[in-house]
């Protein structure tokens, strides 16, 4: 075969290398931990907007496992347990993505800081950012506010229904694909405008996300409006980081996944049982804390300027 050499240039592992040795001096400087939990998980989550690699059990009685989606779940467990402030660099999976920014299997760093909020782990991202990149500064964008400079809406407003942003989507965009919900309008919108419009704006964290878009964080009010306690951290218009003030109420983690399975059978997708050792970890007590995941694969792209994340992993998904 013809494809057996590396999709990344050797300078690009090189400095691949140099990255990880960086961000793990920047966390032993701050008492942070490193961890490592199982790639292969009994449970998964039940986003609808990700699809998990199945396995097939060990043995004919064992049954199918998961591919992890994010190390995630292991790690809260670790936190319900004890164990502080952590970090870990993993190999996470995700069915179907694939292109220009995207890989099937990739490398995540995720941490958790214990008695921070979403707010305080922003100032932290920048700073590790910052090291990494070069760069200095960045910005705050509530998401309501956001939407409104770029596309002249605000969509948390109870004036704005699902037939206001269907008619935004077809006056800006040549296509709009049919059944779209809610969310799924908001993600093009967001995609498709929003994030075209931050290609120059250096770092910004994009906050104060709809309600239905709260995925594992806890709700706050700001402003007078619910909005969940979550960050995206993009650079260059490119999406690096995704944060958490950390839902610690199982009952409302339960309540979550039931919706996420609704919106899965809408959709037409297998619905996904809700993890139990999670819940269960959860039911323990998880400590107040706020946690951050962030492609490595994505940033490596940015601070070596190239145009795809194939550029700087050892074996793409077409080579491995």
């Amino acid at each position: 075969m013809s494809d057996w050499r590396p999709s990344a240039s050797l300078d690009a592992l090189a400095a691949r290398a140099a990255t990880l040795q960086h961000l793990r001096a920047f966390f032993a400087a701050r008492g942070v931990m490193e961890v490592e939990t199982p790639l292969v998980s009994l449970g998964t989550v039940t986003d609808p907007a990700i699809d998990a690699l199945i396995l097939d059990g060990a043995t004919l009685d064992d049954p199918p496992r998961f591919l992890q989606t994010s190390p995630e779940y292991a790690m809260k467990r670790l936190i319900a347990a004890g164990a502080g402030d952590i970090f870990q660099v993993a190999r996470a999976f995700r069915q179907g993505e694939y292109g220009r920014r995207h890989n099937p299997e990739f490398t995540l760093l995720e941490w958790y800081r214990l008695g921070w909020d979403h707010a305080t782990l922003i100032r932290e991202v920048a700073e590790l950012v910052g090291e990494l990149l070069g760069r200095s500064g960045w910005q705050i964008w509530p998401y309501g506010s956001l939407f409104q400079h770029v596309l002249d809406v605000d969509p948390l407003s109870d004036e704005v229904d699902d037939a206001h942003l269907w008619a935004l989507a077809e006056s800006h965009l040549e296509h709009v694909p049919i059944g779209l919900d809610r969310d799924g309008l908001l993600d093009l919108l967001m995609t498709h405008c929003v994030e075209p419009t931050l290609s120059d704006a250096g770092v910004v964290f994009v906050t104060d996300f709809p309600v239905s878009q709260s995925a594992l964080a806890r709700l706050i009010t700001v402003q007078g409006r619910r909005v969940a306690a979550r960050f995206e951290c993009y650079v260059d218009g490119v999406e690096l980081a995704n944060g958490y003030w950390e839902q610690s109420d199982a009952s409302a983690l339960r309540t979550r996944f039931a919706s996420d399975n609704a919106v899965r059978r809408r959709r037409g997708l297998d619905e996904r049982l809700p993890d139990q050792r999670l819940l269960a970890a959860q039911d323990s007590g998880l400590p107040d804390c706020a946690g951050v995941a962030l492609g490595i694969d994505r940033l490596l792209a940015l601070r070596l300027g190239v145009d795809n994340v194939s550029e700087v992993m050892s074996f793409d998904w077409l080579r491995a």
